[in-house]
């Protein structure tokens, strides 16, 4: 079953609203390629958190840039 913003995994209820944005987007997509409901929900929270603290990291080093 296809996730949404209103209707998402309780795995996902504690994250971050843009980081479970992105988690639902990565977690549909899955579903799509074939993986079963139970994998797509933990990979597409560990790639979501990767991606926003890989998107933290990035915008750390732009300001330590611009000094």
């Amino acid at each position: 079953m296809p996730w949404s913003i209103d209707r998402y995994p309780a795995s996902m209820k504690n994250l971050p609203p843009r980081v479970r944005l992105h988690a639902i987007a990565i977690a549909n997509a899955l579903l799509d390629e074939g993986y079963d409901e139970g994998r797509c929900i933990r990979i597409a929270i560990a790639r979501a958190k990767q991606r926003a603290r890989t998107a933290t990291a990035d915008r750390g080093q732009d300001r330590r840039s611009r000094r």
